[in-house]
């Protein structure tokens, strides 16, 4: 059986009407308050208040407050009249019940109108929001197509510039070659009138006086001479002229190089690609290519590339185990520990790499370079700044271009000064 909220207290004035129902200890929400025109129900189980009004009002600006115990109702009536009493005297039972189911069904029909005007406001707002969206992809699509249409027209005009100038520039080279070629015919014509009147002019320090032909064989025997002293030399033979350079492996001219170095060099560096070891029990389940020392180094690089420093490690472990000859293994994977904060490791690793980059020589200065500055950031890092700074003044004489690591070195000066300062 409900508990029935008897105490309440209520004032009116000609157009609205004021309750105060007391709900002391009560957890009250808007779901326990039920309002028509004619009907006002509170429901907190197992209370409960139900009132059948005098007359009807407009529920629809009708409110209910909740705070401090107290649900205050503002109910504005439909007619401004004063009501001799809140609720409705002198009705049975019947007449309750069919008030109260009336006003159900009122709530029913009015919460069903409102979902259906919902739902039609929002099926226009999705209808609205689709032609706004097709009209935007349409203007977008537009503007697309009008940049296409202008990037096409500047090609085009390009095009044409381009092809035309290509005519000019033809037609340019076309008429400069035909000047030329008269320039050459009018050279051989020159030089054919030249020879001509070389011929029909006698040498100097012979008569100035015209010479009378005579009659007979004898009558232009000076000509005669004259042409076989004019004959042309024979051109010399042609011959072949042989180069020699010295072969080189290095980059640098063979005056600023040494000899001995490179070649213990590169006889270590052979030696190195020839050392395999090929007994390891677990390369047995290997591929070829994973007994390869090169391609597992590949492998390692590009796992180092993609942030995966744990399994670089391990790709470098064993082409280790495969070849210990190779500096390059130990240099990658000292940057792998210089990642995964293996500081000690790093240090090892680096000191392995300087000791197979021997001897210094111009095609192994980069790796010593980097072999100096992982060793000396190790060592930073461990709080090492002397033997760090020791290692990047290595690495500068070796590269003293670098800037990167000229400002890294100055760095470390800062902090070993601010160190000593400190102490």
């Amino acid at each position: 059986m409900p508990v029935w909220l008897r105490e309440h207290c209520w004032r009116q004035t000609a157009s609205a009407v004021y309750l105060s129902l007391p709900v002391r200890g009560l957890r009250v929400t808007p779901a326990n308050i039920f309002c028509t025109d004619q009907y006002l129900k509170v429901s907190i189980p197992p209370f409960l208040f139900e009132a059948i009004l005098y007359a009807p009002i407009d529920d629809t600006n009708s409110t209910a407050k909740i705070g401090n115990g107290v649900i205050f109702f503002t109910l504005y009536k439909k007619e401004a009249a004063m009501w001799d009493s809140l609720t409705l005297g002198n009705a049975d039972k019947e007449k309750l019940q069919y008030l109260r189911e009336n006003a159900v069904l009122k709530a029913h029909e009015k919460a069903k109108e409102e979902t259906e005007a919902k739902k039609v406001t929002k099926q226009e707002h999705k209808k609205y929001a689709l032609e706004a969206t097709m009209k935007l992809e349409e203007a977008e699509r537009k503007r697309i197509e009008d940049l296409k249409e202008k990037e096409r027209q500047k090609v085009t005009k390009e095009l044409e510039l381009w092809q035309k100038q290509q005519e000019d520039a033809e037609k340019q080279k076309r008429v400069q070659k035909e000047g030329e070629l008269h320039e050459e015919i009018e050279q051989l014509k020159e030089k054919k009138k030249e020879k001509m009147n070389k011929t029909g002019i006698p040498h100097e320090g012979t008569s100035k006086t015209r010479l009378k032909p005579t009659k007979g064989h004898g009558s232009y025997s000076i000509f005669s001479e004259n042409l076989k002293e004019e004959q042309l030399p024979a051109p010399r033979s042609a011959a072949t002229i042989k180069i020699n350079f010295t072969s080189r492996v290095f980059p640098t001219a063979l005056r600023e190089s040494r000899v001995a170095e490179e070649e213990e060099w590169l006889r270590k560096q052979a030696e190195a690609r020839r050392t395999v070891s090929a007994d390891l029990s677990e390369l047995e389940d290997l591929k070829e290519e994973e007994k390869n020392p090169d391609w597992l180094k590949e492998k390692g690089n590009k796992m180092f590339a993609t942030g995966n420093y744990l399994a670089a490690v391990n790709a470098y472990n064993l082409a280790v185990r495969l070849n210990s000859k190779l500096p390059l293994l130990y240099l990658n994977r000292a940057a792998c520990h210089l990642k995964l904060r293996n500081l000690h490791k790093a240090i090892e690793d680096s000191s392995k790499a300087l000791e197979l980059l021997t001897p210094p020589v111009p095609d192994n200065e980069n790796a010593r370079a980097k072999a100096y500055v992982r060793r000396g950031t190790a060592f930073c890092q461990l709080e090492l700044y002397t033997e760090g700074l020791q290692d990047y003044e290595a690495a500068l004489k070796i590269d003293p271009e670098n800037k990167t690591i000229e400002k890294d070195a100055e760095k470390i000066r800062h902090l070993i000064q601010g160190t000593t300062q400190d102490s």
